[in-house]
């Protein structure tokens, strides 16, 4: 076997934000809420989680990890009972790593009314079986609403870069005042 990389690895084709689309329905269970009744927090993020990964495999067509949930808006409650409609689309592809947004609604199944209640950004990286970074396929936004959150996913990274940036020069000024200190970590 050859470790030549693959014309599919070095060049992936283009995929539309449309090819990416992903959505999925699950209904709320007592096993999923809080003591009040309510979905758990950390339930939704994982439902977000699997939403979100489910766009960036259909773009990257390989596997996919996240790398960080980099925004979510907890809007309203979900309720036992309810249904939960999650969407996702990837908003852009970078080298190796794809934004993704998902948005959430819960459905009262005896109202029929449809709430927005979450909406999230998530990094997923693309790799190998190995765990190497793999290149993924440019992004095609073709609507303005498409056109409009691939450019803002641009800024939103940019604004990611500038805080890690920020977080290590923060942990490297702490680790060397430790040091003169004399503290342990």
């Amino acid at each position: 076997m050859s470790s030549t990389p693959t014309l599919h690895q070095q060049n992936p084709p283009a995929r539309t934000v449309a090819s990416t689309q992903s959505e999925m329905t699950e209904i709320i269970l007592p096993n999923d809420t809080n003591t009040l009744g309510n979905l758990l927090g950390g339930r939704l993020m994982h439902f977000i989680d699997l939403t979100g990964a489910m766009a960036a495999y259909r773009h990257s067509r390989t596997h996919v990890v996240t790398a960080a949930m980099d925004h979510i808006d907890f809007i309203g409650p979900v309720h036992l009972g309810d249904l939960l409609t999650l969407k996702s689309s990837v908003n852009r592809a970078f080298s190796t790593s794809m934004e993704v947004g998902v948005k959430v609604w819960a459905e009262n199944t005896r109202t029929a009314t449809v709430l927005h209640v979450a909406s999230a950004y998530l990094v997923f990286v693309a790799i190998d079986e190995r765990g190497r970074r793999q290149k993924v396929p440019q992004l095609l936004p073709e609507t303005p609403d498409e056109l409009r959150r691939y450019e803002d996913a641009l800024r939103r990274r940019e604004h990611r870069e500038a805080e890690n940036t920020r977080r290590k020069a923060a942990r490297l000024a702490t680790s060397s005042q430790e040091n003169e200190e004399g503290i342990k970590p």
